[in-house]
């Protein structure tokens, strides 16, 4: 073996280099790989690489809009082949994609066959489908026979494929795009190709034309699922001038009358890109978690079109109140995001605003004018050159017979003869000048034309065809003229294109049925808010939780001292009346409070579900009280070290799981009590058994602390609290069950924070007022 292989310092292959420059390089050229042919479409045509591949690919099989149908597995197999060496599945799943009218705003391809659907089926198998081209995707490739683009080598080099596709309309914003690339990502909604050429032709007429006056032609996005656009036209002005923003987007919906009183609201139209099959599901899904309690039913009863019904629980709810309850709980309601980012001339990636894409491609366009008018010039030079030769050999037919039948030569005597005694009346007229004189040889033929006589069959020596080719050949001469004046003349150029784009909205809004605009513009209006009382029915309920924190609701009002099943080990600690549209608070040691819906507790067949599933209490905190929410009571929370104050029940409601802190604690203290406020006095137990009255107007009201100190203790803390009415007297309940009262409190009454007096006799001995 060559030991200059086995040394590394003697391969050539070997390069040395810093590890962060060779991984640097080789993402930036994967990266770059993938923008420019992946991911982000070209501002021109508004196609990626592999769309514009599946469409050249078709032309190239000849499946026009008015020709039959091709198997898709030969397509994808084609494109494939010859222009995309990648996957035929993900050919396949593009060339499907242009067939959707659900995702496409102007379907690109005609597909036969299953090619998916709303609710996110996938197509059927390319073997089993059939597509050809639309209208849509021949106007993309209108000039490609005249020199209108570039062309490349494919990637074996063995044919050529377009660089852009010439785009007869502006595909980018009429199809819209989506990619994520390195680094960058793209996200342009489908518009009217109405508006966008109303948008062209003002911007043609107005080249500086600010970003706001294209609104009055272009409103918004129009998408091919329709729906109703709320946001606002001031939020959208901007994201249209700076290349990014959210645009909302909800259903359409409609009220049926049932009769009666009762009513169904029925969706006919669903935001872009939501799958309609997840959507019932999300929509069930909160029927089943009473999420929307006033939503009873929900049916689909699509067919070809969206029909999904959505039945109230009462026929009182207002059908805005529900709808608007949908829209901020499913994706009735969406956001799309608006990010134009986009290949500009297919190099430079960058974020455009609309005005900046229209203008991309009208200056395409024009360019592609040029370039198509070069050509049919240099059609028309050859022509009239080959004309010129025709009407010479016309004009001298016996010659050139002659020269034919007898000459060893002909091709060579033809160039050489001298025509001159009747050329001149056969240009008399004309100001046209010959390439053969320009070429230098004044009376002798062409290559071109000698070529073109030599080839003529004798059917067409006629007497009429001499006139019928100075038709022609004046007709082509004026022609020239005018493509001259044209390519001379900007103001012309912008007339011809101004022209051209008013043939294609005609063609394209009128004479197609989706031609005109889909999605409908509102505003979104302010959302009520809606009592849990309005929204549930109201029914008896007994809430039970257990010593474990596993809570349920029974139906009805059940006595509330009977046995009930709990699981091995667990037993009852909390159960009170309820009715099913009361909020349940809940005060844990941590010194917050959580809030419940009675709605949404579990039923009572079961043993229930543990409380710290629904709210996010810790695993450390423990479950200090639960009851119903009372509007405008106050109540009396204290922690075990005897500090307390009076907060108001409805600043303790939480809107979320996490709940609200209102007693601060920390280190060993805890909370320990939370007391309804009833009456003018306070009195409060310590684990000493020293109690203590004082009288309620001495403690603050607060949102939120840690309170004033409540009771003295030199050992222990706080055992318990109550208030009462001082001229009631003080009751509790002795060890036997009976309910005593004391009335003269004289030895117990003294300021807050005092030590107190020992308790009555006959006080209970676990030191509690209940």
């Amino acid at each position: 073996m060559n030991d200059t292989v086995d040394d590394p310092n003697m391969n050539p292959r070997n390069v040395a280099e810093t590890l962060r420059r060779a991984i640097g390089e080789r993402y930036l050229t994967y990266a770059l790989s993938t923008i420019m042919n992946r991911a982000l479409p070209d501002a021109r045509d508004g196609l990626k690489p592999v769309h514009r591949r599946i469409l050249y690919a078709m032309r190239r099989l000849r499946l026009s809009s008015t020709g039959g149908f091709l198997k898709s597995a030969k397509i994808s197999g084609d494109t494939m082949g010859d222009f995309h060496p990648h996957g035929d599945m993900a050919i396949y799943d593009a060339m499907a994609r242009l067939a959707q009218d659900f995702t496409i705003r102007y379907p690109l391809v005609d597909g036969q066959g299953n090619f998916g659907n709303i609710d996110g089926d996938n197509p059927a198998a390319s073997r089993y489908t059939e597509a050809r081209m639309t209208i849509m995707a021949e106007a993309l490739l209108q000039g490609l026979d005249e020199d209108a683009v570039d062309y490349r080598p494919n990637y074996d080099g063995r044919l050529e494929e377009p660089i852009v596709l010439p785009a007869s309309y502006p595909n980018l914003l009429a199809n819209g795009s989506s990619g994520i690339a390195v680094g960058m990502a793209t996200n342009i909604p489908p518009h009217n190709i109405g508006e966008l050429i109303d948008a062209c032709l003002h911007l043609i007429k107005s080249p500086n034309a600010a970003d706001e006056t294209l609104l009055n032609h272009v409103p918004g996005p129009d998408f091919p699922t329709g729906g109703v656009i709320v946001e606002p036209r001031a939020n959208i002005a901007q994201a249209y001038a700076t290349g990014r923003g959210s645009i909302r987007l909800r259903a359409k919906w409609e009220v049926e009358d049932l009769g009666r009183g009762m009513w169904q609201a029925v969706v006919t139209e669903i935001p872009y890109q939501v799958q309609k099959s997840k959507l019932v599901e999300r929509l069930a899904e909160l029927i089943q978690t009473k999420k929307v309690p006033i939503l009873a039913d929900i049916r689909d009863e699509s067919a070809e079109d969206i029909r999904m019904v959505l039945e109230p629980k009462t026929k009182n709810v207002d059908p805005d109140v529900l709808m608007n309850m949908l829209f901020r709980n499913s994706d009735l309601e969406i956001r799309f995001s608006l990010n134009m980012n986009v290949l500009i001339d297919g190099v430079t990636p960058k974020v455009c605003s609309l005005k900046e894409v229209l203008r991309a491609f009208l200056d395409f366009r024009r360019d592609v004018l040029c370039r198509r008018s070069r050509h049919r010039m240099e059609k028309i030079d050859h022509r009239l050159e080959v004309l010129e030769g025709l009407i010479i050999a016309f004009l001298n037919l016996d010659r050139v017979i002659d020269i034919i039948r007898y000459d060893e030569d002909p091709k060579a005597a033809l160039m050489r003869e001298d025509w001159s005694r009747k050329i001149a009346r056969a240009t008399s007229e004309a100001d046209y000048v010959s390439p053969a004189k320009v070429s230098g040889e004044e009376f002798g033929l062409t290559e071109v034309q000698t070529e073109a006589i030599l080839n003529m069959r004798l059917r067409s020596l006629r007497k009429l065809e001499e006139m019928e080719l100075v038709a022609e050949r004046d007709k082509l001469m004026e022609e020239r003229a005018g493509l001259e004046d044209l390519l001379a003349s900007e103001e012309l150029q912008w007339k011809t294109i101004s022209s051209e784009l008013r043939e294609v909205k005609k063609a394209f809004t009128k004479g197609l049925e989706r031609g005109a605009r889909l999605t409908t513009f509102a505003e979104a209006g302010e959302a009520e808010e809606v009592p849990l009382e309005a929204m549930i029915e109201r029914e008896p309920i007994t809430v039970v939780c257990s010593q474990m924190g596993w809570i349920r609701a029974m139906k009805g009002h059940i006595d509330l001292g009977s046995e009930l099943k709990f699981k091995d080990g667990d037993g009852p600690r909390f159960i009170f009346h309820a009715e099913t549209t009361d909020r349940l608070l809940v005060f844990g040691s941590n010194g917050r409070f959580y809030t419940l819906s009675a709605a949404n507790l579990p039923g009572g067949r079961g043993m229930g579900e543990p409380l710290r599933l629904m709210v996010d209490l810790p695993n450390e905190a423990q479950i200090i009280d639960i009851f119903s929410h009372v509007p405008d009571r106050k109540l009396l929370v204290a922690s075990s070290a005897g500090d307390g104050f009076l907060v108001p029940e409805a600043d303790v409601l939480a809107q979320t799981r996490t709940g609200r802190q209102v007693l601060n604690v920390r280190d060993d203290v805890v909370a320990k009590v939370c007391k309804p406020v009833q009456g003018d006095a306070v009195a409060v137990v310590g684990e000493n058994r020293k109690v203590l009255v004082f009288m309620l107007d001495e403690l603050p009201e607060m949102g939120r602390g840690k309170g004033v100190r409540l009771q003295k203790y030199k050992d222990g803390g706080l055992s318990d609290i109550t208030t009462f009415t001082l001229a009631d007297g003080l009751s509790w309940k002795d060890p036997a069950g009976r309910t005593r009262t004391e009335t003269d409190l004289s030895e117990w009454i003294a300021k807050r924070a005092t030590a107190g007096r020992m308790a009555p006799r006959g006080f209970p001995r676990n030191n509690t007022f209940t």
